[in-house]
């Protein structure tokens, strides 16, 4: 039997299949994906195993040594007695959203084995996690916390309804943070505040919906423009690739203008 999850499409209402071809539908690994969700925030859940071997849930807060999640832990609290007898561990993530349904989120959840750090790595999970936990000064250095790091093996991506994936702890170490998507949401406005009009052309002519009647940016990463399209067939959802990835979120407004010309041209 298949699993399932959330993510599953069959969770999802009914969309209606692009009828043309989408000229670029590039997006970001799920690797990638992963690692712009944290670094997208500073807190998720920690799953733990108690003495017992039962499931433990707690929230906590982390930075990010290359990727890789650094907890401090209080010794009394209950998910860090658990990681001193069984470090297996995950941690599920919630990316920052304004979704109305938070299934639609984009989340991840890391799965791997939690260490202690020493030399030059725990210098470095130290500063990692005071540069994300600026509270953590007031506690971080008491003897009765411990930094951990998350050694990650195992990654799954979800970014909403039938969207999902998974990736290897290599894959995931080897990815970078998304340098548009955290700097975007000033741009996503803009276009649909004033050019509305254009991101109907561009699904249209780039995005597999010549029935668009109207769309709706829904985010924007280094690859390319995602859309929520409405046509008299239902609402759907569609991607529109830049030419070339970007290197920095000051380069939308230029991908945009070309995205534009693109969809424009004859």
């Amino acid at each position: 039997m298949a699993l399932r999850d959330h993510g599953d499409p069959g969770d999802a209402p009914s969309v209606p299949p692009p009828l043309t071809k989408v000229v670029n539908d590039v997006r970001p690994s799920a690797a990638e994906e992963a690692r712009t969700i944290a670094a997208s925030t500073n807190a998720g859940t920690l799953a733990t195993l108690t003495v017992d071997g039962d499931p433990w849930a707690s929230f906590v807060t982390y930075g990010l040594l290359d990727g890789a999640p650094v907890l401090c832990v209080s010794n009394l609290a209950e998910h860090g007695r658990n990681l001193g007898n069984d470090p297996r561990a995950s941690i599920a993530i919630v990316a920052p959203d304004a979704e109305s349904d938070p299934l639609a989120s984009g989340r991840v959840t890391l799965a791997g084995v939690a260490e202690v750090p020493t030399g030059d790595e725990l210098a470095a999970a130290r500063h990692a996690h005071l540069a994300a936990v600026a509270a953590a000064k007031y506690y971080i250095d008491y003897s009765d916390f411990t930094l951990w790091v998350l050694r990650v093996n195992r990654v799954r991506w979800v970014g909403g309804y039938g969207r999902m994936d998974s990736a290897t702890g290599a894959a995931y170490a080897a990815a970078e943070a998304d340098p548009v998507a955290p700097h975007a949401a000033g741009a996503v406005a803009h276009l649909n505040a004033d050019h509305a009009d254009t991101l109907v052309a561009m699904a249209k002519a780039l995005g597999g919906y010549p029935d668009t009647t109207a769309a709706t940016c829904t985010g924007a990463d280094r690859y390319g423009l995602d859309l929520r399209v409405t046509t008299d067939r239902g609402v759907a959802y569609t991607r529109i690739g830049y030419a070339e990835p970007l290197a920095s979120a000051d380069q939308l407004r230029a991908a945009a203008v070309e995205l534009t010309r693109r969809a424009r041209q004859p």
